[in-house]
């Protein structure tokens, strides 16, 4: 019984992470609080539309946190929550996974 109750949470956890681009994103934060135009220099094969569209998704699911400053300019700044931080881990064995068992491959400029 217990164990179909984690089915849902599980898939749900699933859907949010690999959403196009989500994992890296939630990756690049990882390492520390970033600016929009930081967080789109690292990946350089997101658009800035689809960028802006995924953070509001990790929003709106408490995994990042934005933080607006009334500065001139406006500064505007990305960090992970503590439900972001919790996947560390997660990204952690992934990395691990991936170094032993992926092959990589070639990137292609924008």
């Amino acid at each position: 019984m217990e164990q179909a109750l984690l089915c849902p949470r599980f898939e749900k956890g699933m859907q949010i992470v690999s959403k196009r681009w989500a994992g890296l994103i939630i990756f690049q934060l990882l390492k520390g609080t970033q600016r929009f135009s930081e967080i789109e220099a690292a990946l350089p094969s997101i658009s800035g539309r689809l960028l802006s569209e995924r953070l509001k998704d990790l929003e709106q699911e408490g995994i990042v946190r934005r933080e607006v400053f009334p500065e001139t300019p406006v500064r505007i700044e990305y960090s992970l929550t503590d439900k972001g931080m919790a996947l560390e881990p997660v990204f952690a064995e992934i990395t691990k996974w991936s170094q032993a068992w992926v092959e990589p491959v070639a990137r292609t400029p924008r």
